[in-house]
């Protein structure tokens, strides 16, 4: 596996990945996707040995007090290998100086287990008292 900040994959490329996870939001308007990859404070590509997309990482900071994980994800056929946890590691070790690194996911199990492994807590779990979200989607 490779992971690149450089090495930017085509569009049909980044469509394919989103389509494979089922992200139609995202892919019905791709012009939408290729300007907020465009505009994402950091983008982190992984590839595996025969070079094809197989997940991405991006990021919206403005790296001194805030680190936002908007988008995660990795090929079904990818998971369990290790790019997931790859491509958070980078962005932790990228944005470690950064107060706080936050994202907002579906409420699947296996999410929570994944990123509680990687360090993170929901907010309802912070102690003392409960943190919390707000949020507008459209």
């Amino acid at each position: 596996m490779e992971l690149s900040t450089t090495k930017v994959p085509s569009g049909e490329e980044v469509l394919s990945l989103y389509n494979s996870v089922g992200w139609s939001a995202y892919t019905d308007q791709p012009e939408v996707l290729f300007e907020g990859l465009k505009n994402s404070a950091c983008a982190i590509y992984a590839y595996d040995d025969e070079h094809q997309l197989v997940g991405l990482v991006r990021v919206v900071s403005d790296n001194a007090t805030i680190c936002y994980v908007q988008d995660i994800l990795v090929r079904p056929s990818a998971h369990r290998s290790g790019v997931g946890r790859a491509l958070f590691s980078a962005v932790q070790a990228k944005y470690e100086h950064v107060r706080q690194l936050v994202l907002i996911t579906d409420d699947e199990p296996g999410q929570r287990a994944f990123y509680e492994s990687m360090g993170l807590a929901e907010g309802s779990d912070f102690r003392p008292g409960v943190i919390r979200l707000f949020a507008k989607f459209s």
